[in-house]
């Protein structure tokens, strides 16, 4: 059997240097959504799909979603949820 650590791991995310602001993730997802919700799609079943898969089919490339959204890491997009999820409370 592994030796599994009981103890808690610590990650932290590096903050990364915004070049423009269609890289910004906040509003990539907002963009993104938008272009789902256009076509007809439900975005929070899309955007899981792409974050479960990396697949990025999932996204539609109208309006150039699916190639804003793969300027993002997985990771990035997790994060803002996250973030979002969090100042929301």
């Amino acid at each position: 059997m592994a030796n599994v650590s009981q103890e808690t791991m610590m990650f932290k995310a590096e903050p990364e240097e915004v070049v423009a602001e269609e890289t910004d993730a906040a509003h990539v997802i907002s963009t993104v959504c938008q272009a789902l919700t256009d076509k007809g799609y439900n975005p929070i079943n899309q955007i899981v799909g792409y974050l479960l898969s990396g697949d990025p089919a999932y996204i539609t490339s109208y309006n150039n979603a699916r190639g804003l959204m793969r300027k993002l890491e997985r990771d990035e997009i997790l994060e803002e949820f996250v973030r979002a999820y969090i100042e929301k409370k």
